[in-house]
């Protein structure tokens, strides 16, 4: 069974916003006491984590599909709803996090470091909070809005300060095995390692972790083996220690050949041009290697290599070679720049920035996007009348309508708001008066404007008797 996984796809969903409530209050004597619909609760949010004691991406690999807790809807009596939990999810030091396309989203270095992969959606207002001096008791509450969802992409990257490299059975695993404290599987046949090793060695003053990555073989690059499933565990290397094997059995096979196709390898894979290398001629323990390493050791380092004769088995140059790449890695991390602190960088909007655009189609569609519409959209209960005139007041106060006209929009053309699959189309009218204009202020009633003719028949005889009255009163008696 598969015990390490450096690449899974995960499959995320954050919270959904709780809706609010439209709630009147209503006690004895006291049946319209004004609204109190609370809010509802913030959708959970889905939170990356580094933590050192994960290794690998198995979790995942077996439970690809999370999702965070949904937001409470609020309650009457100005109670409102509880926010759902964010759901933390613990990945290994040096996690990548990429979208579908191959876009690095994130990079996930040290302890503790976190990114937010997916955000919970905002709580709708309950009508308590929307109430106004225009509008006393509004009959309406806005909707939760949907947490953000969709697919993104995990890879492990091991953090290490060396890379071991070479082909299969040249000894990397003997080899971090004696430097270090791992102990990781040998064995006499080839690609005995199938997932990174990690160990750390202790030089001096100087402490650096060391990675055996599993072995190279001619087109690793382009997938043959297991090279390009973990080439990606050299990237973060500051040297590169190619491990030769001078007793190898092979007849085809020469310790300098071996080289130059790892070379070649890392070449085409990219990115480590810049790494130092360090050549380690190992196995010379046995008398055929000795002689073998003699031979090429001046080849090699007119090439530029600084080279090490080391053996795993009978522990012989590995004081030195420890040394040696606890030198070069003290020095990659004395040329590092210093980490600054994060500094809090205050972008305000441009005066002119409208907080939308509006676009023509081939079709004739005018599209409204921003993230202001679209949100007010989403948190819009259509059935209701008067929900959607308070929307068409808040795109009205936007500008949408001014700039509908100045894009050259007439009545009765088509306008969506927001993307392509998921927006509200509707047909344009300017001005157009939305059932929550039709009411008025609280306490008012444009039915009361129109022509009442009881009333006015009442009005008429009362002014008939108004008069009569002062008739009398001004009478004089002979």
């Amino acid at each position: 069974m598969t015990t390490f996984v450096d690449r899974v796809e995960l499959h995320i969903a954050a919270g959904n916003g709780g809706h609010g409530c439209a709630s009147v209050h209503r006690e004895k004597f006291k049946p319209l006491g004004g609204p109190d619909g609370g809010n509802g609760g913030r959708g959970g949010d889905v939170i990356l984590t580094v933590d050192q004691s994960v290794t690998t991406l198995l979790e995942y690999h077996h439970s690809p599909h999370r999702k965070a807790t949904n937001g409470k809807p609020g309650e009457g009596g100005n109670r409102s709803g509880k926010d759902g939990q964010d759901l933390v999810l613990a990945v290994p030091d040096g996690t990548v996090v990429l979208d579908k396309r191959g876009n690095v989203l994130a990079d996930l270095v040290g302890h503790g470091t976190t990114y937010v992969a997916a955000e919970g959606g905002r709580g709708g207002l309950g009508n308590a909070a929307l109430a106004s001096a225009r509008r006393k008791a509004p009959g309406f509450a806005l909707l939760g809005e949907p947490g953000r969802s969709g697919d993104i992409v995990l890879e492990l990257k091991t953090v290490a300060d060396v890379a071991l490299v070479g082909y299969p059975s040249a000894g990397k695993s003997s080899l971090i095995s004696v430097l270090s404290a791992a102990k990781p599987k040998i064995a006499d046949y080839p690609f005995t390692t199938l997932v990174p090793n990690l160990g750390v060695v202790t030089a001096g003053s100087t402490v650096y972790t060391i990675a055996d990555v599993p072995g190279l073989i001619p087109g690793a690059s382009q997938g043959r083996g297991l090279g390009l499933e973990f080439l990606r565990h050299v990237e973060r290397c500051s040297v590169l220690v190619h491990v030769l094997d001078t007793a190898t059995l092979e007849p085809d096979r020469d310790p300098v050949s071996d080289l130059d196709v790892i070379e070649e390898e890392l070449r085409h894979y990219g990115g480590l041009d810049d790494r130092p290398r360090i050549v380690v001629l190992n196995k010379v323990d046995i008398p055929d290697g000795k002689d073998l390493a003699d031979m090429i050791r001046p080849d090699l380092e007119e090439r530029g290599y600084r080279v090490l004769e080391v053996s795993a088995v009978a522990r012989t140059g590995l004081k030195e070679l420890s040394f040696a790449l606890a030198d070069i890695v003290a020095k990659a991390r004395a040329a590092k720049p210093k980490e600054e602190a994060t500094r809090i960088v205050i972008r305000p909007k441009a005066v002119d920035d409208t907080g939308f655009t509006i676009t023509q189609e081939e079709d004739g569609l005018f599209r409204v996007r921003g993230d202001k519409p679209e949100r007010w959209v989403r948190q819009t209960d259509f059935n209701n009348d008067e929900a959607v005139g308070y929307l068409a007041d808040r795109l009205g106060r936007l500008g949408v309508e001014e700039g509908l006209m100045k894009a050259g929009a007439r009545a009765g053309d088509g306008v969506a708001i927001g993307p392509e699959d998921d927006a509200v189309v509707f047909d344009w009218e300017p001005t157009m008066m939305a059932g929550a204009e039709m009411l008025g202020r609280r306490g008012e009633d444009h039915r009361f404007e129109a022509p009442r003719p009881a009333a006015q028949r009442r009005k008429d005889r009362q002014a008939e008797r108004d008069d009569a009255a002062r008739e009398y009163d001004d009478f004089e008696p002979f």
